[in-house]
């Protein structure tokens, strides 16, 4: 007989848990020593899967249009960071049709100069 081991969470177990407010970087959060890198790049990657939807292009589709098996289409569509450099990732979004605008200009007093991808 199958008993349930789970056990059930207290008010005053819930109000000991401990939470920090995001950066807005999770990869930061997670004190990756690359985390802009990797936050540029899961957001060109968020642009493309966006602009594959929208058009309604299957896997195989988008692999003929990006050049590349249906495997790293799959890789992309799920988030998988290895194998996807900020440039291929760039290349990727022009032969999907898309323009890209770069804008250099000095960080605001005090902050901290940064890559953000819109």
């Amino acid at each position: 007989m199958a008993t349930n081991r789970r056990k059930k969470v207290t008010a005053a177990a819930a109000s000991k848990v401990r939470f920090r407010e995001s950066s807005g970087n999770v990869f930061a959060d997670l004190r990756l020593e690359d985390a802009p890198e990797l936050q540029q790049r899961a957001d060109l990657m968020r642009h493309i899967v966006k602009v594959i939807r929208r058009r309604k292009l299957t896997q195989v589709q988008a692999a003929e249009i990006l050049g590349v098996d249906q495997p790293k289409v799959s890789a992309l569509v799920h988030g998988k960071l290895d194998g996807f450099s900020t440039d291929r990732l760039l290349r990727f979004l022009i032969a999907l049709g898309q323009n890209i605008e770069i804008r250099i200009r000095p960080a605001s007093a005090g902050a901290k100069p940064s890559v953000r991808v819109c």
